[in-house]
């Protein structure tokens, strides 16, 4: 009898596409929350109003996707620490009625310290993106590398050493690209 070979890849990759208005968009971006958000992520993000929420992943419990999704759409890749039923890296592409106005890469562990890993750069330049979003290392990250932007939210899950619980914020103004930290608890600009 023979029995036949399944294959498993160890990196699951998507393309997806998100529908936003040019004039005015709102990304919030998180990350690391070990199955314990903040208590105050839910009135952050609600009063942030995003148009969706990426989830750059360690997420641990699938309640969490459940919480955020009840604020906005979500969209998550899986982290270390999280089962194989969410990719590891999502290529989303944001639409106006069909133009492109921009490109990310949504995955869990993108540097190295402060630089871009070689096989993020590689992926990222693949799908044209314009900003990689990553967690990981819970320490917020707002940098740019050989012309794409490196952008980690930090962590809004368990403190971790004395590093702050931030969050992220992608904003689209009249196609103008902002990038910005928020302190969970206070809901303010967050600036190291």
């Amino acid at each position: 009898m023979s029995r036949s070979k399944q294959t498993y890849s160890p990196w699951r990759h998507e393309q997806r596409t998100l529908d936003v208005s040019a004039a005015a968009m709102c990304l919030a971006v998180v990350a690391d929350t070990h199955s314990r958000p903040h208590p105050a992520l839910h009135r952050c993000l609600k009063a942030l109003k995003p148009d969706a929420i990426l989830h750059a992943g360690d997420i641990g419990c699938d309640s969490v996707i459940d919480e955020l999704a009840a604020i906005a759409p979500t969209i998550a890749v899986r982290g270390n620490i999280d089962g194989h039923e969410r990719p590891d890296s999502i290529a989303l592409e944001l639409r106006e009625q069909g133009q492109l106005l921009l490109r990310i890469l949504l995955l869990h562990i993108a540097v190295y310290g402060p630089r871009l890993r070689k096989e993020a750069r590689v992926l990222a330049r693949r799908h044209h993106a314009e900003v990689v979003v990553c967690g990981h290392s819970h320490v917020p990250l707002l940098a740019e590398e050989q012309g794409l932007w490196v952008f980690n939210p930090g962590s809004v899950g368990p403190r971790r050493f004395q590093l702050p619980i931030t969050l992220g914020a992608i904003e689209l103004q009249q196609r103008k690209l902002g990038l910005r930290h928020i302190d969970c608890a206070s809901g303010r600009t967050w600036r190291p």
